[in-house]
Parts: C-alpha cells; structure tokens; sequence
C-alpha cells in the first residue's frame, strides 16, 4: 500500500545555540540556591519564557552568567529534569520538555460546537451503519440475560469468555496468547498505561518517536519517567538511533506506534520492526506496542511484542478501528506480568468494564465487529483521498487509511497564528506542541478526518484550510485584541 514520504522526519535537528535565558534570581530566605533556580526554570516554562525543544544553556555557562558553582547549575537541571520539565539528552545539551498542560487541551476541543468543524480530535469515522449496529445491540442487551456481565466483579483481569474471545481478535493481528495473558482494559490508552506502570519507575529512561499520542507524553508526567523521542523516516524510529540511545545506557523501555502512528501516520514494515525487535533483545529492554490501528492495515506485518515474548506488551483497542464509544481495549503482557498488571489493574479502575467488554465480545463473535472495521477502511481511504487531492503539496505525512494528516506550514505562517486564523474560519487543527517528545520533528499541523461528518463538509472544511495556506497572515495578531 502507498505511503507518502515523510519529508519532516529526517532525523534530530538541534538548536544550533542555547536559548538566550537569564533568570534574575533574587535571595530568598530559607532558599538554597539551586531550589531557587529550579522554581524559575519552572516558572519560565510555564510561562512560555521558555519553549518546548528549546536549548538550556550549559551548566558552565549558566553558573559563569549567574556567579553559581557548576555543580549548584547541575542540581537545579537534574531536579527539574525529574520533575519531568527538562530533558538531557546525552552529548546534545538539556531541551525544555514538552509538556501536556491546559493550553493543550484549548488546542483539542473536548466539545465540537456545530459552527465548528473540529478537526483537532482523532477518533473512528461514525456513520448511520455504526448507529444502527449500536440500536441493535442495545435491543438484544434489554430483551437478554444479563446477568453474566452485570453481576459479577471479578475476576479482574476480564471475564473469561471476553478473554477467550480477545484471542480471536489479537490472532488476526498477529499476536498469539494464551487468556491468562489478557486483560480487558478501558481503551488503549489505559493498556498503555497499565504497561508502563507494571515496568517502570520515576527517573527512568523510556523511548519513543519524536512526534508521539499526547497522551504517552502526559504518563511520563503523571508516572516521572524521563521521555526521550527519537528521529523518524517514513516507516517510524530509525533502528540505529534506537541503538545509540539504548548503547548510552539507562533505558528502560520503547513505547512505540508502529502502525498508522498518530500524528504522521507511518507505518513501520516487517523488516523495521524485525530490527527494532533485535535491538530490543540486544539490551533487554521492554518494548510497548500500541496498535489501536494495527486492524486498519490488511497487510502481513508482524508483531514487535510477539518477538519479545518475556520483554514485549502488546496494546490494542476498538475506539479508531470500530466505534469511538466503544472504549473496550486488550492488553497482553509477558507471562511474568500476569499478576502484576492485573494487581495494578484493581488498584487504578478495578477491571475494564464488563458491559462494554460484552458487546466487543458479541461484535467479534456475530461479525459486526469486522463489518464495521471494513467500513472504516473504506470511509477512511475515501476521506484520505478527499485531502490528498484538496491540500496535496501541503501534506507532509500521511496513509492511504490514516485517520489523520500532518500537514507543512507554509513559511509566511507561525503554526500559533495559522491555528488561530483557522479558528476564526470555525476549522479546528492541532499545533505540533502536544506531540513533541523530542528533536528533528520540523513542527506542523494535525488535521484529523474521522467523526460524524459528510464528505462534502469534509471537503468544504479541507478547502478553507488550503485558502488560509496559501493567504499571507495578518500584520499583527488580531486574536490578542479583546
């Protein structure tokens, strides 16, 4: 299947100098001096001084600007480093972390307005035919015997038909495992996050792509890993620079989209995911694969997690691939973690949830599940082909069958100022700054294609964005005058 190059992944590309950054540190009483370093450094950064990606200034030449000692410098950067607001990256210099703050959720509305045509938030297509399908079950549920999902709270790693079902699913992906292998979880990102807590710890070093889900970038907030995104092609992390980072020492783990990865939508081949296995294995890292599109592709890639039997996690759901509201998702760990992920399993939500685990069950077992995948592919495909031929040039990174875009910023344009000029025009976009988990990424806009929406609103939609491409911004920004 086509895919389009990825002109914007070529690999790290560094500030060529630290950022200009100068605190005025006054004396506090009580307040060491790399406790007061920190605060500002935090400070700054919450208060855009300083900005994702930028280049902190070295240790020696921040402590000669401030009258500190190198090693006062270097404790401030290390605290707010696991802090989770810095990031060092080795032989490169320190970087201000990306982080998942509040300005991020204005950037992806949690609310779609009918004035507006979001396309901020990615999500599964939603058509008369998933509506009907849901009726449907919901008739069969009211007039049947529900006590066998609605009774019960345990056990808690899923019901065991539920379970035994999820093996059908997971071997059309690829992945082959025994039930006591699988818990249900409440979506993908709840898989991924029951992943990492069963194998990392604050401090630690975790990898992934240098444009990656917000949400990966919000758990080494909420878990205080130290997130470290790497240099993409067109088909995702580049083997070598995921040997360098593992041959630097301190890795524990590689979280990974290896399929349709949200935002640029590359999809790695068997061979690449063949050599990120081996690297893998070489330094004994856990590997998390999330493949909540993997059911897109109908083509024989193979499993990096099931290459890695005591070192891989295998992550899946149904929300992009069948129904968005069908927050139903299955986890398969390494036969060791049986007991742990279901231990952290009870202590964060108890289980997944049976009901919706029922009619995931019920869709694979009756075919509902595959019919609604296959209207997927074709809506996708078809609204795939509506941007291709709307924005083409514009488009730096796609998939035939990616339920989103990233799009290059014209260089008349800042991505703040074409997001907000967009927005004016009732079109919402996402920024690069909720997906940067490292250097090289080039920056851009997301423009996500599924939901409840015709392809003629689609098209209108896609055709305002490529207007406002090809305009000059205005002299000044309008959208600061209240």
């Amino acid at each position: 299947m086509r895919r389009q190059a990825n002109p914007l992944a070529i690999g790290p590309v560094l500030a060529t100098r630290p950022v200009a950054w100068r605190p005025d540190l006054t004396k506090q009483k009580g307040v060491t001096k790399h406790a007061a370093l920190t605060e500002k450094i935090i400070a700054d950064i919450d208060a855009g001084v300083l900005k994702p990606m930028d280049r902190m200034p070295t240790h020696r030449d921040l402590a000669r600007e401030l009258g500190l000692s190198v090693q006062t410098v270097s404790l401030s950067y290390k605290e707010a480093e696991r802090l989770g607001f810095l990031s060092g990256e080795i032989g490169r210099g320190t970087f201000v972390k990306a982080r998942v703050t509040d300005r991020a959720g204005r950037m992806m509305l949690d609310h779609s307005p009918n004035e507006v045509l979001d396309l901020s938030i990615i999500r599964g297509v939603y058509l008369d035919e998933h509506e009907a399908a849901s009726r449907e079950v919901f008739r069969e549920l009211a007039e049947g015997n529900i006590a066998s999902f609605m009774r019960p709270c345990r056990p808690i790693a899923g019901l065991d038909r539920h379970r035994e079902t999820a093996r059908l699913w997971l071997g059309r992906l690829g992945v082959t495992a025994g039930a006591g292998r699988i818990l249900v979880t409440n979506g993908a990102a709840h898989g991924i996050f029951l992943a990492l807590s069963c194998i990392v710890r604050s401090g630690d070093v975790v990898l992934c792509e240098n444009l990656t889900d917000h949400g990966i970038i919000g758990l080494s907030n909420i878990l205080g890993f130290s997130l470290k995104g790497l240099p993409t092609d067109v088909e995702g992390i580049l083997p070598d620079a995921l040997e360098a980072a593992c041959a630097s020492g301190g890795v524990r783990a590689l979280v990974l989209i290896p399929t349709l990865n949200n935002p640029t939508g590359h999809v790695a081949g068997a061979e690449r995911r063949k050599e990120i296995a081996a690297v893998a294995a070489r330094y004994g890292i856990f590997v998390i694969e999330d493949e909540v599109c993997r059911p897109m592709i109908d083509e024989d890639l193979p499993s990096i997690a099931e290459m890695l039997p005591d070192l891989g996690f295998f992550v899946t759901s149904f929300t992009k691939v069948v129904l968005t509201g069908l927050r139903v998702g299955y986890l398969v760990v390494p036969p060791s973690y049986s007991i742990r992920a279901a231990s952290i399993l009870r202590v964060s939500s108890w289980s997944g949830t049976y009901l919706t685990g029922e009619i995931a069950t019920r869709w694979i077992e009756n075919g509902t599940a595959q019919r609604l995948l296959e209207i997927q592919r074709e809506e996708a495909g078809a609204r795939q082909a509506i941007a291709t031929a709307i924005l083409g040039d514009h488009i730096a990174s796609s998939h035939p069958l990616s339920l989103c875009a990233w799009l290059k910023v014209p260089p008349q344009w800042t991505e703040d100022g074409l997001v907000r000029s967009l927005a004016n025009q009732n079109v919402a976009v996402s920024p690069s700054e909720p997906f940067i988990a490292g250097p090289g990424h080039g920056g851009g806009i997301r423009i996500c294609l599924g939901g409840r929406m015709s392809r003629e609103t689609l098209a209108k939609g896609l055709t305002t964005l490529r207007q406002a491409f090809e305009q000059l911004p205005p002299v000044y920004d309008i959208g600061s005058i209240g």
